[in-house]
């Protein structure tokens, strides 16, 4: 066990958003987090994060799970940003740097970063990059911070599907050849079931699903939500 909640609460704003969530979350997981809109998704991340103090109930973290990456949703960029790509990604270490990086901090970084396909981009600025680049180093930065679990909300909301698909086989890989546990929130059903060890799904706050993504596919909830989602695609 990498992770566990139990009785997680949480209140926003005069209304209860998440209701006694408790699972569990095993070394190497590639858990999709799945539900409509305003279930709860993007504020169980935050509230496993600490960003979000719950109303009642536990996160707990084992001591394995060392420090945590995160990727979060997109966010617009300001023209004038400075950093470069190479800087973005070495921030990922800085809870561990003290004053200064280290040639580990470095050669880590420079590693993630050709794992990812963005080496040879690590000197341009990272306000100039395009959505999918951007998506990328910032996956590179996440995983920089954690060797062992990262979470990501809506990674690839807004890219094209050709940069989607490359970003779903890039975070698949992290999980299966570096070992990497995986939490995503994630609206692309068909992705999650594809990709996915485990889903959770989330409706109205509470837990409707949560297991094997065989078991999913195949429960009612997972018949009844896939068949609707692809009647959209």
């Amino acid at each position: 066990m990498i992770l566990k909640t139990e009785n997680l609460s949480v209140n926003m704003g005069g209304r209860e958003i998440l209701k006694n969530v408790s699972f569990e979350v095993e070394k190497g997981d590639y858990i999709c987090i799945v539900g409509e809109n305003g279930s709860g998704k993007s504020t169980l991340i935050k509230t496993l994060l600490g960003l979000i103090k719950p109303k009642s109930g536990n996160v707990e973290f084992d001591k394995s799970a060392g420090r945590i990456g995160y990727l979060p949703q997109q966010t617009d960029i300001k023209g004038n940003f400075p950093a470069s790509v190479w800087e973005v990604v070495l921030s990922g270490c800085l809870n561990s740097a003290g004053l200064f990086y280290s040639k580990s901090d470095k050669a880590r970084a420079g590693d993630i970063m050709r794992r990812l396909g963005i080496f040879d981009i690590r000197f341009q600025r990272f306000a100039s990059l395009s959505g999918g680049q951007r998506q990328r180093v910032l996956l590179a930065r996440a995983v920089c911070a954690s060797e062992n679990l990262i979470l990501l909300d809506e990674p690839v909301t807004g890219l094209d599907p050709l940069v989607t698909d490359e970003l779903y086989h890039l975070i698949f890989d992290l999980n299966k050849e570096k070992g990497i546990t995986v939490i995503t929130v994630s609206h692309d059903i068909a992705a999650s079931v594809k990709y996915a060890s485990k889903i959770l799904h989330l409706g109205k706050g509470e837990i409707r699903f949560y297991g094997k993504t065989g078991d999913y596919v195949n429960s009612e909830i997972g018949v009844h939500f896939t068949g609707r989602c692809c009647e959209h695609v």
